[in-house]
């Protein structure tokens, strides 16, 4: 199943994001690079998806699910010069 979070990519002094989601306050990873962040962001979203079903817990209501075959409006960082 594919899911809708937002995410939010702070940059950091030293380099480098932290990722946190407002809808989600146990996220927080970070990453070198932006598609770092984003992958290891992924990566924490299902070890937190499992800790809620390991511990019966319902993701929140606001957590939207879509498939292949709903529409789903994303934002993405693009570079240009």
């Amino acid at each position: 199943m594919h899911y809708k979070i937002p995410l939010l990519l702070t940059p950091q002094p030293e380099g480098g994001f932290t990722v946190t989601s407002p809808l989600l306050p146990e996220l927080v990873t970070e990453g070198d690079s932006i598609d770092e962040a984003v992958s290891n962001a992924r990566d924490a979203f299902e070890a937190i998806l499992e800790a809620y079903e390991d511990l019966g817990k319902k993701p929140p209501l606001n957590l939207q699910s879509i498939d292949e075959h709903s529409p789903a409006l994303i934002e993405t960082v693009v570079f240009a010069k």
